[in-house]
């Protein structure tokens, strides 16, 4: 790895499988060498699993635990509270090379640092002090539970209850499609009280919660969905994180937008991994006496290829820019780069699996798992359509200013 200057930009030249890429993306030493690091860990411990934990529809406790082990369970957190005290640029690295690995971990991980910032942000000194370093060191392994079947993306019409009770909030309702929730020892629940929305922490052995399992999905195959039904569900007053109405406004949209930031930089490493498994195959498939290589509609869709996933790169690299900086347009930005890559990565999921033709379409080849994974990237932690709502309105904010 080189870096050089001319009078306007510095660049950073990296090889990534079997291309070079050109890039002005301002990384330090430091965080070079953790994406150096996170890059081996993935290819020795993480893509060798992957295909077995999409099959199996599981993750294993044993991939878990070497990510525990490595110390980037709490990749987010603060030192203090036993996290790796990543910053934004750095913590994106790990999800874009954990990404390019298996989607589904990604998914998990994510997940992680949903519940941890929102508690990190909204949480009080008890709640901190008690909580994350037990989450930081995967002692408590947590899942986020908001969405519903009926409502999908339209979270500010939750179904689900909680009454304050005394020293209690009582809870009924049920949760669907909730990662990692198989596993899960503490669920972050968000329900309506009274009108307002909450958010409370509510363990796995609280009795009249149910967990069953969710499989047969089309992607994300190991990340342990499962539906979640409470019959009066009693936790305590001092497990409401945030305020009573806070729950979505503040809590939620805290959580969602770490989900979306760890999405995109997961999405930009799937469609590095299309684009590395593309080029491996049209190097060493002939059709017609000539590579695939060769032939001007396949450069076409690897130019297309090459250019969005630098593209989302940079959109990704951008957004942790400004939240490493405390800039108002971070959520901003970090919509356009989980909109931008995850649609590129679907895109470039579909090419490589009309490269491969026929071994596009089998489990022995992972640009199948890929496809399929890249479609729910574009669905979670706000969809597409939510992504473009956003950012139009924002827009339009803008412009009126």
């Amino acid at each position: 790895m080189k870096r050089w200057a001319n009078k306007n930009v510095k660049y950073t030249e990296m090889k990534r499988g079997n291309i070079l890429f050109i890039q002005n993306l301002e990384l330090t030493n430091q965080q070079m060498e953790k994406q150096e690091e996170f890059k081996a860990f993935v290819d020795s411990e993480i893509v060798p699993a992957a295909g077995h934990i999409d099959q199996e529809e599981n993750m294993p406790d044993s991939v878990l635990q070497k990510i525990i082990d490595k110390g980037n369970w709490g990749a987010a957190l603060p030192a203090k509270y036993g996290g790796a005290d990543m910053d934004y640029i750095t913590y994106g690295l790990w999800n874009e090379e954990i990404g390019r690995g298996c989607a589904s971990l990604r998914n998990i991980i994510g997940v992680q640092g949903m519940v941890t910032s929102s508690i990190l942000r909204w949480g009080s000194q008890e709640q901190k002090q008690y909580w994350l370093p037990k989450m930081s060191s995967g002692e408590l392994k947590v899942s986020f539970a908001i969405t519903e079947s009926q409502i999908g993306s339209d979270i500010k019409n939750l179904q689900t209850k909680a009454q304050r009770v005394g020293t209690e909030y009582v809870i009924s309702g049920q949760k669907k499609w909730i990662t990692f929730a198989q596993k899960a020892d503490v669920f972050l629940v968000f329900a309506q009280c009274d009108g307002q929305a909450v958010a409370l922490l509510v363990e796995r052995n609280t009795p009249g919660l149910t967990v069953r399992p969710i499989s047969g999905l089309v992607g994300f195959r190991g990340s342990l969905l499962a539906e979640l039904s409470f019959e009066e569900c009693r936790v305590p007053v001092d497990n409401l994180v945030g305020k009573v109405g806070f729950g979505l406004a503040l809590v939620a949209n805290n959580g969602l937008t770490h989900g979306r930031y760890s999405t995109a930089w997961g999405a930009a490493g799937l469609a590095q991994a299309c684009l590395n498994a593309s080029l491996d195959y049209v190097n060493e498939r002939k059709q017609f006496d000539h590579y695939l290589k060769e032939h001007q509609l396949i450069q076409q869709m690897i130019a297309d290829m090459v250019t969005n996933t630098i593209a989302a790169r940079h959109l990704c690299f951008r957004a942790g820019q400004l939240w490493d900086n405390n800039e108002v347009n971070a959520t901003f930005a970090t919509s356009l780069a989980k909109y931008f890559s995850t649609v590129h990565a679907f895109k470039a999921a579909k090419d490589a699996v009309q490269i491969h033709g026929a071994n596009g379409c089998s489990s022995e080849y992972p640009v199948e798992r890929h496809m399929r994974d890249a479609k729910v990237m574009e669905i979670v932690e706000g969809s597409t359509q939510i992504q473009q709502v956003l950012i139009a309105q924002d827009a339009f904010n803008m412009f009126n200013n």
